[in-house]
Formats: C-alpha cells, sequence, structure tokens
C-alpha cells in the first residue's frame, strides 16, 4: 500500500488511471520514468496528466534535477516522486517542482506524518527567505 503526502500530510493515492512507460504511446495519460532517465528524452503529449519518477533511493537526487528540467520545459501537470523520498527531503521536492510524494507503508511507520508537515511549509524556509527575513 502506498502513501501519498501532500503538504496537507498523508493521504491514500487517488490515482487510477495506470501509468505508462516512456516508449509509450501519445494517448498515454501517466508517465513511469526512471531515476536515470533524460529529462529532454521524456515525451510531454497533450493530454499528459501525470509523471511519476522513481527514487530508487534517498541518496540518489538524480529525480530532483528531472523534475525541475520538467517543470522549465513547461510540464504543469501533476508530478509525483516515488520510493524512497525521506522527510527531511520533502521541501527539496517541493522546491524541485513535484506536487507530492508517493512513499510506502513501512516508510510511512518510521517517518510519521507529523514529521512530513514539520517541512510542509517550504516555501517559508528556503534560502531566499532568510535573506529577505
Amino acid at each position: 500500500m502506498s502513501v501519498i503526502v501532500t503538504d496537507t500530510g498523508f493521504s491514500e493515492d487517488d490515482w487510477t488511471a495506470g501509468y505508462c512507460g516512456i516508449g509509450a504511446a501519445n494517448d498515454c495519460v501517466a508517465l513511469d520514468v526512471p531515476s536515470d532517465t533524460q529529462p529532454q528524452d521524456i515525451p510531454l503529449p497533450e493530454g499528459l496528466q501525470m509523471i511519476r519518477i522513481d527514487f530508487p533511493s534517498s541518496a540518489d537526487g538524480r529525480g530532483f534535477g528531472i523534475a525541475r528540467a520538467l517543470r522549465l520545459r513547461g510540464y504543469t501537470g501533476r508530478l509525483r516522486a516515488r520510493g524512497h523520498v525521506l522527510a527531511d527531503q520533502y521541501a527539496m521536492a517541493r522546491r524541485s517542482g513535484f506536487d507530492e510524494v508517493e512513499i510506502d507503508a513501512q516508510l510511512a511507520a518510521r517517518q510519521p506524518q507529523d514529521q512530513w508537515l514539520f517541512r510542509a511549509d517550504w516555501r517559508a524556509h528556503d534560502y531566499q527567505a532568510r535573506l529577505r527575513g
């Protein structure tokens, strides 16, 4: 079972449409992207509603760069980090462009909702906000 983390805390996954791989047809509404994908190789067809980027390890930050590159390319749909993202990395995930994080139930038990919510005010605690403060 997966747990979805947003700025409001934990919730169940509401996505039911399934996912396609990168080489799928243009009529796919959601893509599953491995962490070793080059951002420019990710197709952005019309009708694409969700991109889910894999984090195979909490030490593998390539997904943050992929997310940022997709947002810079103009992708405005739902962007989800999936896998080994830690509560400490939530603010970075949001700053790089992710809308939500998908974690497994075991990680959610080890890092409960309050640890994620502590970092949910990610806009107020970035470097530039501290300089302006």
